[in-house]
């Protein structure tokens, strides 16, 4: 499995925020993605899909660590499903048969993906209190949670996780 680790911004000063776009909740309600904050505290976007195992794994994974972390910084989990209309209604049962505890939105025009310029799933991105995109990485392995989670700790501390490319 290739793992790509990316640090956001680290070369300009330049704040990258997330862009207004609307999908869904999963009860089809409208969801405008410039809404996606956590009072001063981080926040994880992961993209994903039903068909992609790694995905699933990852999905898994913060399910298992979600209340946890969360008891520690504070942080709120965003996963975006890019399922296309067609198997989107599958979502639903697939995020409840886990017991999810953390926000699950539709994506099923691809608008938010396109805007966040998402090509490879799955792709997480890390927000601070103040909603800057500060870090991303797409795959999946195990024990890739964990690596996230120290990042989170960081940021939900104050600190500058800029130039921790892995």
């Amino acid at each position: 499995i290739c793992l790509t680790l990316t640090t956001i911004g680290q070369e300009t000063n330049q704040t990258v925020l997330l862009p207004s776009v609307n999908i869904q909740t999963l009860s089809g309600e409208p969801f405008n993605t410039q809404t996606i904050t956590n009072d001063g505290k981080p926040v994880i976007i992961s993209f994903w899909a039903l068909w992609c195992k790694p995905c699933k794994q990852e999905l898994d994974a913060f399910s298992e660590n979600f209340q946890d972390w969360n008891e520690e910084t504070g942080v709120k989990i965003y996963a975006i499903s890019i399922d296309d209309a067609r198997s989107s209604s599958k979502v639903l049962p697939f995020v409840s048969g886990k017991a999810c505890e953390f926000d699950v939105l539709l994506d099923p025009n691809g608008d938010f993906k396109r805007a966040m310029n998402v090509n490879l799933i799955p792709h997480t991105f890390l927000l601070d209190g103040n909603g800057k995109i500060v870090y991303q990485h797409t795959s999946y392995y195990p024990g890739g949670e964990d690596e996230l989670f120290e990042l989170v700790k960081k940021v939900a501390n104050g600190e500058d996780i800029s130039g921790k490319e892995k």
